[in-house]
């Protein structure tokens, strides 16, 4: 038996197919020696959001299970997490759970376990995601494959636990999680129940549902037509955001998109995805706010002229 190598770094990421929809969460471990430990799971009912965070505490609390004392960096492409947990955090609690408007902070569940695991010895670092990052891509290819029902093949450590210490078994780091020592697929198992329940906590964006890890590559087919509910469910919102002409932030624009935020900013003043017009309107304080207007419709108008 051999102790287990420093980590020095940690990649976590979140997906989600409809948001809400089905989604997936993955995380990357670095650990000095040059080796990884990579894990994720899926959920039929969630959040980009959740699963965001829910990658944040399966690192954390993996990094809590280490024993490991010197400090790590945490890099996550999602802001809302990282300025969650070190900024607003403090205040939300401080107010009972509520945002400045006097509404209930969302992921109030999720946000009280990432403050317990949270400690010194993490430094939280914003990564761009969908930029090469080796780490943050990784962990996005493990969080939507699972996302899409499916499970990846991930490299993983096999781990025994001595004296209620984990330690690296010295057989090699490629095994499947199947392939755990008894006393860690127990507390794996045990992890897995407590975050079903943390998930199925009611949630204003997301309806109560078991959790059931997806058994087969290929998508069943109540899921693919749970999906196209989900993308005609986004679609139809758009479409009333355009017909009202309601000004909407990055941010909701890309939760709109099931896109990170820096990839909506990222593409100019004007721009088309799918059936509409995206324009950028003007900035209020630190927000741009963003109109979308039916592509068919301005098609339909400069052909009338």
């Amino acid at each position: 038996m051999s102790s287990l190598p420093k980590i020095e770094s940690i990649y976590t990421d979140g997906a989600c197919t409809g948001n809400p929809g089905p989604g997936g969460w993955g995380v990357v471990v670095y650990f000095s020696d040059g080796s990884t430990h990579e894990m994720g799971d899926g959920y039929p009912q969630t959040t980009n959001n959740r699963m965001e965070m829910q990658a944040a505490i399966a690192a954390l609390e993996f990094l809590q299970e280490s024993g490991q004392t010197q400090p790590i960096t945490l890099y996550s492409d999602s802001e809302y997490l990282i300025n969650s947990v070190t900024k607003w955090v403090k205040s939300w609690k401080n107010k009972g759970w509520k945002k400045s408007d006097g509404k209930p902070v969302l992921n109030q569940d999720l946000l009280e376990t990432l403050d317990r695991l949270n400690n010194y010895k993490v430094k939280w670092e914003y990564v761009r995601g969908h930029a090469g990052n080796i780490g943050n891509e990784r962990c996005d290819a493990i969080a939507r494959a699972y996302a899409n029902g499916k499970i990846p093949s991930l490299e993983q450590m096999t781990f025994s636990y001595k004296d209620g210490q984990r330690e690296q078994k010295s057989e090699g780091n490629s095994t499947r999680a199947s392939d755990f020592e008894s006393d860690s697929t127990v507390i794996t198992k045990k992890k897995q129940e407590i975050r079903i329940l943390e998930t199925n906590i009611t949630n204003p964006m997301e309806p109560q549902t078991s959790h059931t890890s997806p058994v087969s590559e290929e998508v069943p087919r109540e899921m693919r037509v749970t999906q196209l509910r989900n993308l005609v469910e986004t679609l139809r919102i758009a479409d009333e955001i355009a017909e009202k002409g309601y000004l909407i932030t990055s941010s909701e624009l890309a939760d709109l998109m099931d896109v990170h935020a820096s990839a909506v900013t990222s593409r100019g003043d004007e721009w088309r995805w799918r059936n509409w017009i995206v324009s950028r309107v003007r900035r209020e304080g630190n927000q741009i706010l963003w109109e979308l207007e039916r592509g068919d419709k301005v098609a339909s108008e400069e052909e009338g002229d």
